[in-house]
């Protein structure tokens, strides 16, 4: 079992009206097993914070890359894909533009997350020997659905980078990481439905004005039009509301 320590620095974990946070360096193994060794703990607890302050999941997605660099042992990059069953993936995240544009591991690399939650790559060495510039890889399953995976990945340029104990805290990390996703997802639907509601609201009365008609009439009025044009209502509302602020 590897002895590597590592440190985490208080800043790369500032939370707003928070303590800071002074973290010494500390055994991983040890740190996850110990109920004592608080540190562990306490990164992942400012981790999660910041995450969840994500103002949609896009930017929850931006933040879990830089903090994965960060908290795990070994990662130099990191980045976010979402894979399709038996297709090519897409980086949706990244942390430098070398992740980007990695075109390593292989699919079958990808394709064995939806069985495992965690995979590894010691030494993803090279087709026909060229070197990479990504050689360690240890991708973590964020979300699984039938047809879509979505996967943080950390990477190294050095071989065997990622031992046990890295697979482990980044079990931990992205459980994390998948909370706050949905959280800021759900956050996200909440307030876009709300929108949608203010304005077949706004449209609503709009209607009511312009034709004399009461509330159950001009939402009636404003449906069979959505029906009519094959238009959304929320596109219609907006347009009806949009007219009339112009």
């Amino acid at each position: 079992m590897s002895s590597e320590r590592f440190v985490v620095a208080a800043s790369d974990f500032s939370v707003p009206d928070s303590p800071s946070y002074d973290f010494a360096a500390y055994d991983v193994v040890e740190a996850t097993r110990s109920p004592g060794a608080l540190d562990l703990a306490e990164a992942l607890t400012a981790a999660a914070r910041e995450l969840h302050e994500s103002a949609s999941p896009g930017a929850a997605l931006d933040t879990a890359v830089r903090l994965a660099v960060h908290l795990l042992p070994g990662a130099e990059h990191a980045g976010v894909c979402e894979i399709e069953r038996g297709e090519s993936r897409r980086t949706v995240a990244w942390s430098h533009d070398i992740v980007r544009a990695a075109g390593t591991p292989d699919l079958p690399h990808w394709e064995r997350l939806w069985d495992a939650p965690v995979v590894r790559v010691a030494d993803s060495g090279g087709a026909d020997g060229e070197p990479q510039e990504l050689r360690s890889v240890l991708s973590m399953r964020l979300r699984a659905d039938r047809r879509r995976l979505t996967v943080l990945t950390a990477y190294s340029r050095e071989p065997g980078a990622f031992d046990e104990a890295a697979a482990r805290l980044g079990r931990l990390f992205t459980a994390h990481v998948s909370l706050a996703l949905n959280s800021v997802t759900v956050r996200e639907q909440l307030t876009a439905a709300m929108h949608t509601r203010d304005l077949i609201g706004q449209a609503t009365g709009i209607l009511m004005e312009r034709l004399d008609i009461d509330a159950q009439a001009a939402f009636e009025s404003l449906v069979r039009a959505s029906q009519r044009e094959n238009v959304k209502l929320r596109d219609l509302a907006r347009r009806i509301v949009g007219a009339t602020d112009n």
